[in-house]
């Protein structure tokens, strides 16, 4: 227990026992544990130690933090006069597995209302036995287990890609505990991560051959202790609200800071690539909102009856289709190794083809599977995930008023179509009228008005989850054709840090989601004028500013106040609002 950083006391009892827990300073976290507990060091560390829940136990002991402690006061109270019984006073008369007091008072802690985490062991070892032939088996079954090759095991995610399992983590996880021996956090990890993937950018922007070579050889590096980050948090459990930020948003900085190296390294060999660096961009965070999308609108839905989810589950069970499937979807680990190949041995063009090549199938796979599950599954969409797809939606003020007082138009796919219409026409007046026409000013018009007729009503559709890859792919694909067909030098540039600025904004929404403390505030979304009204200014901004290098100042000036807005607000968020900790356990992106 000391060394799992506990204050060691002993109880004689359980009246003992709350009297030593009543001196502890109220924000220190607490725990008990039986004396005959036998078990392994790490079946203590997964119970006791782990951050992000309130209460937590194993066979034998139970950890309350300091949110939790009234709960623990009052069971203790309820389960004095209970030792001995077959279930705690207040409790309902369900079996009790485990009868230790620290058992006693979970059960207890549940049936108030506290919700109490049991970590899975697998095969580590946490009984009390009662008897000496009990606790032999139980000493001789903890001595069968390392526990701390289990520890290792247990730092690496469960689903992750093919390259990373089989290429990255079976020595990351080494490097991991050489991190947490010598006292290093995640976050310090995350950063030297991020560090290294912005010196790997700037090794491609020289353009030169040795450049490329080099941020190839970084890019893989940075991609390492990205793994090592997530790697070191699970085998020290040190999970943290800063911790999921970082990790939530430096791999899509690093990402698209690369993007940007190597649009720069080929502007220097006199190939102009900006383009297919912001398109790469734009395809890659339509993907990730198409899935973020569909992972809140079925988080919590009743039911699930679509054949196409049960052909997933057989293919599943076939080994060998699990790695193809996840490795056609391009997850992290693939796309990184694959641009850290191209771009030492090809040129930046090609590594940006590759990638839009890749993704585009990729997003095109998903979302086929997504779409047919959508229309063949029967399953109630909640309030919850209606008001996250809302809140993923980013409407502006002028979305709003259309929503408030505009029509609202039935029918079960009428969101996606109406946004869909107002997406084409915006899209398609970017392509075909000349640039710094007054007719762009008009589709965006129109386009807003469509955004807003399409959450006018609550997203429940079977396809409702596609209203905001719709609307993320209007704004950001706008931007790219009017930056793209001004001829104006260094509006791709400008365009590309503007899509990177709105970009956070939307992957800040996402995290905090999924950290269930809700979307950014509605000043901060009405201040950077929504979708729609982002939308609305660039078309403004190329009618006013047609013949002369005022697009790109423009364009960089809203970039820059977008950015400066969003990134204060986010960090002063994540800082101070206490959220949760919480650490990504899900599919690679």
């Amino acid at each position: 227990m000391r060394s799992l950083g506990f204050d060691v006391q002993v109880a004689a009892d359980v009246t003992e026992a709350a009297r030593l827990l009543s001196a502890v300073p109220a924000d220190h976290r607490v725990a008990l544990v039986d004396p005959r507990f036998v078990g392994h060091v790490h079946a203590l560390r997964l119970g006791l130690t782990d951050p992000r829940f309130p209460a937590a136990t194993v066979p034998g002991a139970l950890t309350a933090q300091p949110e939790a402690r009234p709960a623990l006061v009052r069971a203790l109270d309820a389960t004095a006069e209970a030792v001995g019984a077959g279930v705690p006073t207040g409790s309902p008369a369900a079996p009790v597995t485990d009868r230790t007091v620290p058992g006693r008072l979970a059960v207890t802690m549940d049936a108030e209302g506290t919700s109490v985490q049991r970590p899975e062991l697998g095969s580590l070892v946490a009984a009390v036995p009662t008897d000496a032939p009990a606790r032999a088996e139980a000493e001789s079954a903890r001595a069968s287990v390392d526990d701390e090759a289990v520890r290792l095991r247990s730092a690496v995610k469960a689903h992750d890609g093919f390259f990373t399992t089989f290429c990255i983590s079976p020595y990351s996880r080494y490097i991991a505990r050489w991190c947490a021996r010598r006292g290093l956090t995640p976050n310090q990890v995350t950063t030297a991560s991020l560090l290294t993937a912005l010196i790997a950018a700037g090794s491609a922007a020289t353009g030169t051959r040795g450049g490329y070579i080099a941020a190839g050889l970084l890019l893989l590096f940075s991609f390492v202790l990205d793994c090592t980050d997530g790697q070191l948090a699970r085998y020290s459990l040190q999970y943290s609200t800063m911790g999921a930020w970082l990790d939530a948003t430096f791999d899509r900085a690093k990402e698209y800071a690369y993007y940007a190296g190597l649009a720069l390294g080929a502007a220097r060999g006199g190939d102009d690539v900006w383009a297919l660096a912001l398109g790469a961009m734009v395809l890659q965070a339509c993907r990730h909102v198409i899935d973020f999308s569909f992972n809140e609108a079925n988080h919590d839905a009743v039911a699930n009856s679509s054949p196409t989810a049960a052909l997933s589950d057989r293919l599943d069970s076939v080994g060998w289709t699990v790695w193809v499937r996840r490795m056609i979807v391009l997850p992290i680990g693939e796309r990184w190794a694959m641009i850290a190949v191209l771009t030492a041995v090809t040129t930046p063009r090609i590594v940006f083809y590759a990638l839009l090549i890749g993704c585009a199938f990729a997003a095109c796979y998903t979302t086929a599977g997504r779409l047919l599950r959508s229309l063949t599954r029967k399953a109630e969409r909640t309030d919850r995930a209606a008001r996250a797809l809302a809140e993923l939606a980013d409407s502006g003020p002028l979305a709003q008023f259309v929503a408030a007082h505009g029509p609202r138009i039935p029918g079960a796919f009428s969101a996606p179509v109406i946004a869909l219409v107002g997406a084409g026409a915006l899209t398609a007046a970017a392509l075909q009228q000349p640039f710094g026409s007054k007719q762009m000013i008009f589709a965006a018009v129109f386009y807003a008005i469509c955004s807003g007729v399409a959450v006018a009503r609550p997203l429940k559709g079977a396809l409702d989850w596609l209203v905001p890859p719709i609307f993320r792919a209007a704004e950001y694909c706008t931007v790219l054709i009017l930056a793209a067909r001004s001829d104006v030098p260094g509006a791709l540039p400008a365009a590309f840090g503007l899509v990177s600025a709105v970009a956070y904004h939307h992957y800040d929404t996402v995290y905090r989601i999924r950290g269930g403390t809700g979307a950014p505030p509605q000043w901060l979304v009405r201040t950077i004028g929504g979708h729609e009204g982002r939308t609305l200014v660039v078309a403004v901004l190329a009618a006013v500013f047609t013949q002369h290098s005022a697009f790109t100042a423009a364009l960089t000036t809203l970039a820059v106040a977008v950015a400066l807005v969003v990134l204060v607000e986010s960090i002063r968020f994540w800082v101070s609002s206490g959220a949760p900790a919480v650490h990504d356990e899900g599919e690679p992106a």
